[in-house]
């Protein structure tokens, strides 16, 4: 008995070890690189699988941090880099700019009530021109997703720069009001908590309502206005999960609801698929023509 128990603490340990060595490697292939726009040093972190070789072209996803959040940090806590290897996709993670202290998104152009200067618009456009210079990367197939200010940004994205921009999803963020001409109909994915007590799930004076922002999408794709709704709760918490098909060019606008949800990147499943998975599951099914 006792050589079992031995053989089994070795065993763990080897698998232990192994989980850490790959962590490690998975950490020293995310490389920071940095370009200069609008006059400011930015950077980004730079995820390339192992299974990418550069011999046919492979979807980017653009990943963005919270406010006040930092990259490397938020590269840990929103991590795509495991569905980034078993499905090939480079994977970026970009540093907001700092305002009043804490770094930030400007999901709006200039002008309006909007406190923020930042040309984060023209900084995403510089940075994904850099990564196709030295990476074949579809560019039919450029994603943008965020958690809470990066949510907002990806919908900015969806709304100011969609000529580059296939789908979008955001966790725990909403739209703002400043609204562009979306030269596509795009595919949106919202994952929300009802309890959510920073980007409240029902709006504020502040924000959007969750209902409000589908609303918005569901109207501009054409979709259709009934979902069809399924609910899963074997991870301990109630899931939702709405589905507006059958849009223009074949896309759709989705939304989970985790009943009780706070403000976070999700961590319970739905059937079981992580957030990161529910994620690529949806934006993987279009470029940037609609449902391929």
């Amino acid at each position: 008995m006792m050589r079992k128990s031995i053989l089994f603490l070795i065993i763990f340990l080897a698998i232990l070890s192994s989980c850490e060595r790959n962590d490690a490697h998975n950490n020293s292939k995310a490389k920071t690189y940095s370009i200069v726009h609008d006059g400011i040093v930015r950077e980004y972190v730079l995820y390339v699988p192992n299974s990418y070789t550069g011999t046919f072209a492979v979807p980017l996803v653009i990943n963005f941090h919270g406010f006040g959040g930092n990259v490397r940090e938020y590269m840990n806590y929103a991590d795509m880099r495991p569905v980034a290897e078993a499905d090939t996709f480079i994977l970026v993670y970009p540093q907001g700019s700092y305002l009043d202290g804490s770094s930030h998104w400007n999901p709006c152009p200039p002008g309006g009530d909007n406190k923020s200067n930042a040309d984060d618009f023209g900084f995403i456009e510089d940075m994904i021109k850099e990564i196709s210079t030295h990476y074949n990367i579809d560019m039919k197939r450029i994603y943008a997703v965020g958690y809470s200010n990066g949510g907002m940004m990806a919908y900015g994205l969806a709304n100011y720069k969609s000529e580059l921009i296939a789908a979008v999803a955001s966790v725990s963020g909403t739209m703002l009001d400043c609204i562009g001409p979306t030269s596509h109909p795009m595919p949106v994915l919202d994952l929300h908590g009802t309890s959510d007590d920073v980007i409240p799930y029902n709006g504020n004076s502040y924000y959007n309502s969750v209902q409000s922002v589908l609303g918005y999408w569901i109207d501009f794709n054409n979709t259709n206005k009934i979902p069809i709704v399924s609910v899963d709760s074997s991870g301990g918490m109630t899931i939702e999960h709405y589905v507006y098909d059958q849009g223009d060019n074949g896309v759709s606008v989705e939304h989970y609801k985790y009943i009780g949800g706070r403000h976070i990147w999700f961590t319970t499943p739905y059937r079981g698929k992580t957030t990161s998975e529910l994620i690529w599951d949806f934006l993987s099914r279009y470029d940037i023509n609609g449902l391929r």
